[in-house]
């Protein structure tokens, strides 16, 4: 019995202190428009859904003998993280572009890439910059404005599939200048001012805001 008469006095209380609690409370005004937060803009790194539209590719339509070597499932840089952010962003999960993904950065252009509305980008992989020689890459990575200049040459401010690149036969650059579009079928090449041509690895790469196009030599303008 005596339990039973501390549990109800027990109760009585927890429901006045409830009560006074509320009355309490000071009253909130109701809210304004101004209280609401803005709506939020995509991070440089935040995920994107890609929006279809010209230029847009899906996993299905990429193609190259460098297709195999990506990252599978949902592990970074495969075709399913790429697709979800930024360009920018979706290079940097790339293990085969760890060196274009620094000199982006070293230039600058990271958050310009990926709120960009809509690019097509040759992404020259690791082994790429490789074929430059020492003395080449030191110089540039001395040199942001020149470096910036040089990552400008690979991308299009159009995002565009290899379907539409073929058709149109070149690609108008940041940097100014074009690049040369050849090849049939999946021996697709791309070719800089300097003439000598890149093989696509892999194409028609979706990220969040572009068209990722993997090759083998870096471009170089028209000395």
């Amino acid at each position: 019995m005596r339990s039973i008469q501390r549990l109800v006095t027990l109760g009585a209380v927890a429901a006045a202190v409830v009560v006074l609690g509320a009355c309490s409370a000071p009253a909130q005004e109701p809210s304004t428009a101004t209280d609401v937060p803005p709506v939020p803009t995509v991070a440089a790194k935040g995920p994107l859904t890609p929006t279809p539209g010209p230029g847009s590719t899906n996993a299905l339509e990429v193609f190259g003998p460098g297709c195999a070597s990506l990252p599978t499932g949902d592990d970074p840089g495969s075709l399913s993280s790429m697709s979800l952010a930024p360009v920018a962003a979706a290079v940097e999960t790339n293990p085969q572009l760890t060196t274009l993904t620094a000199l982006i950065g070293r230039a600058n252009l990271t958050e310009a890439l990926n709120a960009a509305p809509g690019v097509t980008l040759f992404a020259p992989t690791n082994e790429a910059f490789a074929k430059l020689s020492p003395e080449q890459l030191a110089a540039l990575q001395a040199d942001p404005a020149r470096l910036a200049g040089l990552v400008q040459y690979h991308v299009s401010g159009t995002r565009q599939s290899a379907e539409e690149l073929r058709a149109a036969g070149t690609s108008t650059e940041l940097a100014g200048g074009t690049v040369r579009i050849g090849g049939t079928g999946e021996e697709m090449t791309v070719a800089g001012g300097s003439g000598t041509p890149a093989n696509v690895l892999c194409g028609n790469i979706p990220t969040g805001n572009g068209t990722v196009f993997m090759i083998d030599s870096v471009l170089l303008p028209q000395a």
